[in-house]
């Protein structure tokens, strides 16, 4: 691991951060953050197919070589207003190559057109279609990045409670997990974080609560959600990140609720370091270390034929 790298990547981000502006205009945003995004490469050896799941339209990302069996159900990352599968097709497509199993990344509504607990909606009914079409549950995966990261959490969360059997496994890079900000990194990484200011995430919750209280369950598991007979989870997160406890006490309410958690918490990176394949030694590494963890846990067969 690199100390010189992660401090190089710091400074290039903190002198290359805009003003943070208003947001006054969603598709300006959306713009803004799909050129952005755009800049991150994919990965060769991956093959994408337009599809659709559970009512919405997603990509299914492939292995060209040797898919093994499994579904990774991928949620893209954007504060829930922003963002596609095609924003987030190389982090998804790094981990396709490295555990050898397809994605379909899923294509949520967005707020403000479609608030809470829309996305939430989309993530279960896609679930469902999957195992409606015959894949079992012990081969089926939730991942995400950012806000998408949240969701593999909350979309797991509102699968049980519909008496749903829940995925194989869930994992979540960077993950936003409480929209009551009130972590303690919210404050203690002010300043630290070049991609959020406190201001900033409030603008953008506030499209994805319409008003709505933010001290509910799916809206902040990190503090108010039964995790209960939730499934083996991999939080990963860097030190520079306003969202750092959201997976601390995530991770601590877990395992107080006897799920099996990995917080997997890197130095001196930022938010989603995941992505810096080819920058950061650390984005390989980490990528490395949640394939491994998918391919314990997705089996093909169910142990349990009545899933």
């Amino acid at each position: 691991m690199t100390t010189e790298q992660r401090e190089t990547l710091a400074e290039q981000l903190r002198t290359g951060r805009a003003p943070e502006a208003p947001a006054t205009n969603v598709d300006e945003l959306r713009a803004g953050f799909a050129a952005l995004m755009s800049t991150f490469p994919v990965p060769s050896g991956i093959r994408t197919i337009s599809t659709d799941l559970g009512g919405r339209p997603a990509v299914l990302v492939e292995p060209v070589a040797d898919p093994r069996p499994g579904i990774l159900l991928y949620f893209h990352g954007g504060s829930f207003a922003l963002g596609s599968p095609e924003t987030a097709m190389g982090t998804t497509a790094q981990l396709v190559l490295r555990t050898g199993i397809p994605a379909i990344s899923l294509d949520y509504r967005l707020a403000p057109e479609h608030p809470f607990p829309a996305a939430i909606e989309d993530g279960v009914a896609a679930y469902r279609a999957l195992l409606r079409s015959g894949t079992p549950s012990s081969a089926i995966a939730f991942a995400g990045d950012s806000a998408g990261g949240g969701l593999s959490v909350t979309s797991s969360i509102a699968a049980r409670d519909a008496g749903l059997p829940v995925p194989a496994a869930i994992v979540a890079f960077s993950p936003g997990l409480d929209h009551t900000r009130s972590g303690r990194s919210m404050s203690t990484k002010d300043g630290v974080d070049p991609f959020f200011t406190p201001e900033g995430m409030r603008r953008t919750g506030e499209l994805y609560l319409a008003g709505q209280d933010a001290a509910q369950p799916l809206l902040a598991p990190a503090v108010h959600a039964d995790l209960r007979g939730l499934p083996p989870m991999l939080l990963q997160v860097g030190t520079n990140e306003l969202l750092l406890d959201d997976s601390v006490r995530l991770a601590d309410r877990a395992r107080d609720a006897g799920v099996d958690v990995i917080l997997d918490v890197t130095a001196g990176v930022p938010h989603v370091f995941q992505a810096y394949v080819g920058i950061l030694d650390e984005a390989e590494e980490a990528l490395d270390r949640a394939a491994l963890f998918l391919r314990q846990r997705i089996r093909p067969v169910a142990p349990d034929a009545s899933h």
